[in-house]
């Protein structure tokens, strides 16, 4: 087992594993056709850590690409909305409906990354909070958004109810990357209440 290891690395179900037995999380086993999941509570939210798979068809041949994404429902109180993702990653995504880009006043963070939102305002005390400008730039790529709750948890919550999202190609394997983006999840969702955006209420209720 030991030389597997040194060839191929720990699997994703041990390092998930481990991750939830160190941030107090729910380790799901999806069995053989079941995709496994973390879920974490950070106060009245619930986190969740899964992957996807998307296949994509040219002609006769099929592609499929894995991606980690990390989720949690919250009350949306104002509709805000943003998105940010690194320049050299998504820069030819072009314009979101509704969105402007923003500078939020720190070079380097502006230089690395882009970031459009329905609320200039809001968006700059958001990313005016150093721990989550760090927190983003130690994630070597990220596409981290609030989207409307018409998505994976629109059947399931209320209206009013959105997500904060976030996704990047590949399986995350790295336990420390993972505890510093469920960080960045804990804090988002702390600082949206501090600017009246987001309700500390679980958004089943």
């Amino acid at each position: 087992m030991g030389l597997l290891k040194e060839l191929f690395g720990s699997n994703k179900e041990e390092i998930w594993r481990q991750l939830s037995s160190e941030i107090g999380a729910n380790y799901v086993d999806g069995g053989f056709w079941g995709g496994s999941k973390v879920e974490v509570r950070t106060g009245e939210w619930t986190i969740t850590l899964d992957t996807f798979t998307q296949t994509t068809s040219t002609g006769k041949s099929h592609s499929s690409t894995t991606y980690t994404r990390m989720r949690a429902p919250f009350v949306n109180k104002d509709s805000f909305r943003f998105t940010i993702y690194r320049k050299s990653i998504f820069s030819g995504i072009g314009k979101l409906f509704g969105m402007q880009d923003v500078e939020v006043g720190y070079p380097e963070f502006d230089e690395d990354f882009i970031i459009k939102g329905n609320n200039e305002a809001k968006i700059r005390a958001l990313f005016a909070n150093p721990y989550i400008r760090e927190l983003i730039q130690a994630q070597p790529s990220i596409y981290l958004e609030v989207r409307d709750d018409e998505g994976w948890f629109g059947k399931q919550f209320p209206e009013g109810v959105d997500e904060l999202y976030f996704y990047t190609v590949g399986v995350i394997k790295d336990i420390e990357r993972l505890k510093l983006l469920y960080a960045l999840f804990a804090e988002v969702l702390n600082h949206l209440c501090h600017l009246d955006s987001a309700y500390k209420n679980d958004p089943n209720l």
